[in-house]
């Protein structure tokens, strides 16, 4: 059998039944995981594929869908967080994809960061 991984923590999901229960849960994030961003009819883009299929207005919680096949892809982790996202862009504003870090190796702030950059700039 095919390993299954949660949808939401990527977490390689243990002891799971087929028929899969709509009470399962991971065990790392307690997300549910009969949910339809765990179904094989799934598109993040389109929705639901199963034509027959009701409608379900969360599709992070648990439903009780006829349909539902758990995917056995591995859910990718988002690439960055806001965060990390938020730093990037304000990187890319002094074009500088990478942040930049300190003598310390630790990541500088945005703050710091911009005030860096703006030092540079000025020459100071």
């Amino acid at each position: 059998m095919k390993p299954l991984y949660c949808w939401k923590c990527h977490s390689l999901l243990t002891n799971v039944i087929l028929p899969m229960s709509r009470r399962e849960e991971c065990a790392n994030c307690g997300a549910d995981q009969h949910v339809c961003k765990m179904c094989t009819y799934f598109d993040s883009k389109k929705g639901c594929d199963e034509e027959r299929a009701e409608e379900v207005s969360d599709l992070e919680k648990a439903n009780f869908c006829d349909y539902f096949k758990p995917s056995f892809v591995i859910f990718e982790r988002p690439v960055e967080d806001k965060s990390q996202a938020a730093k990037a862009k304000l990187a890319a504003l002094f074009s500088d994809p990478v942040p930049v870090t300190d003598q310390t190796d630790q990541p500088l702030t945005p703050k710091e960061l911009a005030e860096k950059k703006l030092r540079e700039l000025l020459g100071g």
